[in-house]
Formats: C-alpha cells, sequence, structure tokens
C-alpha cells in the first residue's frame, strides 16, 4: 500500500468511479442540442468541462477541499488561532485553479458550506471570517462570488466539521480555443510555477502523519514552525496568471494545477511524448517533512504531493521566457524547468531517477 492508501484515499479506487463517470456522463452530451449548444469533447477529463453557446465559450467545474478543514479545527483547538480565512482561500483555489486551466477567465464563482450542525456557525470568529477569505479569494481570481448552499447534515458530517467545495463558471476569451493539450509538441518548454506549500490536497496524509507524532499538529519543523501551522499556509491562486497570459499573444499548449495524483497530473494530455523536468523547485519545508516521516521515495512523495509545483504551463519554446516573465510580472515565482521531448508518453525527473510512464494516470 502506498502511503496516501494507509491514510485512506485509494486512487485505484476513486479513479475508477471518475472513469466510469465520465462515459455515462459523455451519454448525455446530445442533450445540449436541444438549446443550440455543444460540447467540447475534449474537456472529457479535464480539469473543466468546455461548451459552446450563445456564440461563448464557457467552462465549468465543481470542486471540493476535502479533509483540511479538519486540520483547522483541530488547530484551533489546540492553540486558539483560527486560520478559516486561509482554510476559505484554500477552497476557492481547488476550484479556479482547475477552471482556468482550459484558457478560461473566472466569472463566477458559487460557494458549498456543508455541517452536521448548524451550530457550527455559532462561533462567528471562524464564520466571518470564512466569509471574508471566500470574498478576497473570488477577487484575487477576478470572479464574482454568486452565492451558494449551506446545508446541514446531521447524521452524515459531524458537527465538529464543515466541507468546503464549490463551482465555477469561466468564458474562454473570443478568439481563443480551450486548452486541453492537444497541441504539446516536441521541442515544447515547461514552465513551473511554485507552491506555497501543502495547498489542496494530502491533507489525509497530514493528518494521519501529524497522528502518530507525538505533539502532533504542534510538532516543530526545523524553521520552528509548527506542523499545523506549516499545513495551513493558504493555496496560491493562479487565476491573475492565466489571465495574464491569455491577454499575451503566448498560446499556451497545457494548462495545469499539480493536485491530487502529483506530477502525474502532467499525463493528462493524450499526446505520446515525454515530459523531461531538468529544474526542480524548492520542496516546502512541510512536504519535505511529510515525505521523511511517510518514509515516502521520492517517486512516491513526486506522485502524491505537489513537491513544490503548484502549476505548469507547457508553451511553445520561443514564448517560454516570455511566459516566465508573465508569471513574474504577475507576482508569482516562475521558471522553465523541462522541455518536451519525442518518445512514449511519460514524465521523467532524469536528476532523481523518475520515470512515470503513460498508463500511471487513467482518469478519463
Amino acid at each position: 500500500m502506498s502511503e496516501y492508501e494507509k491514510a485512506g484515499v485509494d486512487y485505484q479506487v476513486l479513479d475508477r468511479v471518475k472513469r466510469a463517470a465520465v462515459e455515462r456522463a459523455a451519454a448525455t452530451a446530445g442533450l445540449l442540442g436541444a438549446v443550440g449548444a455543444k460540447e467540447f469533447a475534449g474537456s472529457r477529463g479535464s480539469t473543466a468541462y468546455v461548451l459552446e453557446v450563445g456564440g461563448l465559450t464557457l467552462a465549468t467545474v465543481t470542486e471540493g477541499l476535502g479533509t483540511k478543514s479538519v486540520i483547522a479545527e483541530q488547530y484551533l483547538e489546540l492553540t486558539g488561532e483560527s486560520r478559516f480565512a486561509d482554510l476559505a482561500v484554500d477552497a476557492v483555489a481547488s476550484i479556479v485553479n482547475d477552471v482556468v486551466s482550459v484558457g478560461a477567465k473566472p466569472l463566477v464563482v458559487t460557494a458549498y458550506f456543508a455541517t452536521g450542525d448548524a451550530a457550527w456557525y455559532n462561533d462567528e470568529r471562524k464564520s466571518l471570517e470564512l466569509l471574508s477569505g471566500w470574498q478576497r479569494a473570488c477577487e484575487a481570481s477576478g470572479a464574482v462570488w454568486g452565492g451558494g448552499e449551506s446545508p446541514a447534515l446531521p447524521g452524515l458530517l459531524t458537527g465538529a466539521g464543515i466541507e468546503l467545495g464549490g463551482n465555477a463558471l469561466a468564458v474562454v476569451p473570443p478568439g481563443r480555443r480551450p486548452v486541453f493539450g492537444d497541441d504539446v509538441r516536441p521541442g515544447d518548454r515547461i514552465v513551473v510555477l511554485t507552491s506555497s506549500g501543502l495547498h489542496t490536497n494530502g491533507a489525509s496524509l497530514a493528518r494521519h502523519v501529524a497522528a502518530g507524532l507525538p505533539d502532533g499538529l504542534l510538532s516543530p519543523l526545523p524553521s520552528g514552525r509548527t506542523l499545523g501551522a506549516a499545513l495551513l499556509d493558504p493555496s496560491v491562486l493562479y487565476p491573475a496568471f492565466v489571465r495574464a497570459l491569455l491577454d499575451s499573444p503566448v498560446e499556451p499548449h497545457f494548462l495545469n494545477p499539480i493536485t491530487g495524483h502529483g506530477l502525474l497530473k502532467m499525463l493528462r494530455p493524450a499526446t505520446e511524448v515525454s515530459y523531461v523536468l531538468d529544474v526542480l523547485p524548492d520542496v516546502p519545508e512541510v512536504l519535505g517533512y511529510l515525505a521523511d516521516r511517510s518514509d515516502m521515495e521520492p517517486a512516491e512523495a513526486y506522485a502524491t504531493l505537489n513537491m513544490g509545483f503548484g502549476y505548469v504551463a507547457v508553451v511553445a519554446a520561443d514564448d517560454a521566457d516570455r511566459t516566465v516573465e508573465i508569471a513574474r510580472t504577475a507576482g508569482y515565482d516562475a521558471f522553465v524547468a523541462g522541455e518536451v521531448v519525442a518518445g512514449e508518453k511519460s514524465v521523467s525527473i532524469p536528476s532523481l531517477g523518475i520515470v512515470y510512464g503513460g498508463d500511471a494516470l487513467r482518469i478519463s
């Protein structure tokens, strides 16, 4: 079993259901014709669903944050420090970082806050911080907060927790085509925007690690920060980068946040090429700590956590430096990390002896 499976997350099971869902969902595509719309079939299994209607190309996605809210609850109980504004940023990031990755600009974000007991909202501090963080993340993403749903689900969720998720609607700019990775070709360059830490996946693994430590979430990292504080650093929101990229002459060939499955997410496009990563980002302290404490080999770590890879953009070689400049001007740490070469579909990190074959990711 992988360390993530020991923590209760089995991607083999989850991905099998995802593939079945994609197949059944695709069978409903003909219904769009009744309203004069049509889908982009290439978006099936991509980061967002894309359709054309009324002269507009729209993208939509529904996402959820997962169990990171449990860490925030436990950290509040241990320290008295509320990190729910940061948690809201995480939840919005899980949504908007996906929807922009088909080459779209976010228009609307809706929220889904589910609790086991409406009494969760009696704590005004964390309730108002949650709302403030959600608003701030929407504004940073250039998207209006369009509303949402906040059900209380006793018997389904525990009274101490909250589940965060939501939906985004985005528009592909006129004159642009959606980005699904079909245009990736040998000679392209891989531009990487760095992460801030855990981001939006791996929380179950982090909780599993913390549970095995004498001081749990209060365990000190080498820097002196506690594990819990570092785990709750908010995710980076990447819409400002994608917006700037789409406003430039650059034609992105592939865009993707590095979340669940780690670097395996680069295998999403169907194109038979090899992605070679020669330059790696610094591994955030908290992710190095989790990997060490889990006794993960590098190949498992980079296929589970983001390990510093926050976002990837594959562009033509002539556009690589410009893409880095666009990212840095928008406030991101970015660099050219590698190249696309001819060969069987794979992702490799030569310096670590890691090669992920094309069959390592099957989600559609």
